[in-house]
């Protein structure tokens, strides 16, 4: 069992940030301790929400609290996904600074959100220079999906030779391991979604069906799923296996619901047993 420390947004209803992460990795057997950076009603695609943001000062003194009861020690690994300002990127390049003097082994999980095909760049400005400048370098592990590799490392890939030099120069700055979600190259077929990780110098893909699902939420459960396998077995290939696999039971119980949100509870045997797993491959 491993101790994540899950530093994301929250929404009461529905499953994105924390509400998707979190339930994954205790389904898995981990603990979790769980700080929002913001607490709506609802994810934002509804047009309409409720609640509020915090600032980094509010995400630090959960941490402080945390720390005063003598635990960061006992923390494996920080997570970290969207991120609504700098101010809250910094309290979270900082909880990990203190996560790692009290456990030097601890690891630091980066989604990188910052935008999607079709979408663009979707978050505050200032966040993605932050993101390529300070989160990722710190990290040990990052899952962007297509879109931010190619933001993160100046480059337009379309070939999976030139993906694999864009991952490689992302890990150049800092992460071990890289995870690239919603990968469309040249040769993946219309009908089909690749991921790809990589990790000392090696690369591997796995190819599942695409499922035509538009859905919030669904990276921020692979992020998590990706690190507590990783974790658990020490092989990113092992790991993207694995969540590959998860994820696409999640998401096709979602579609053959007709839900617009994912369904994390109600599939949650995907995360333990997955119904149907996939080829990894190593390119």
């Amino acid at each position: 069992m491993a101790v994540v420390l899950s530093i994301q947004s929250h929404v009461a209803y529905g499953h994105v940030g924390n509400a998707s992460a979190v339930f994954p990795l205790q389904r898995l057997g981990h603990e979790v301790w769980p700080v929002h950076t913001v607490q709506f009603s609802n994810h934002t695609g509804y047009g309409s929400w409720t609640g509020r943001v915090f600032d980094g000062q509010a995400v630090e003194e959960v941490v402080d609290g945390i720390g005063a009861r003598g635990v960061l020690g006992s923390c494996d690994a920080v997570l970290s996904g969207y991120l609504g300002s700098a101010d809250i990127g910094h309290a979270v390049v900082g909880t990990v600074a203190r996560v790692r003097e009290a456990n030097p082994s601890a690891v630091y999980c980066c989604d990188p959100v910052i935008g999607d095909v079709g979408r663009g760049v979707f978050v505050r400005p200032g966040i993605a220079e932050f993101m390529r400048d300070v989160a990722v370098p710190a990290a040990d592990v990052v899952t962007p999906n297509h879109f931010e590799l190619d933001l993160l490392t100046g480059t337009t890939t379309r070939t999976l030779p030139e993906v694999r030099d864009a991952v490689a120069a992302l890990q150049s700055t800092g992460p071990r391991v890289v995870l690239v979600t919603s990968l469309d190259v040249e040769d993946t077929p219309d009908d089909a979604v690749d991921l790809l990780a990589a990790e000392g110098g090696r690369a591997w893909r796995v190819r599942t069906p695409e499922l035509g699902l538009s859905v919030n939420g669904a990276g921020d459960a692979i992020a998590a799923l990706f690190l507590a396998h990783w974790m658990s077995t020490g092989s990113a290939a092992d790991a993207l296996g694995a969540a590959a696999a998860s994820v696409f039971g999640l998401l096709r119980m979602t579609a053959e619901a007709g839900s617009r949100e994912i369904l994390t509870v109600a599939a949650q045997e995907e995360f333990v047993s997955p119904s149907r797993t996939f080829e990894v491959g190593e390119v």
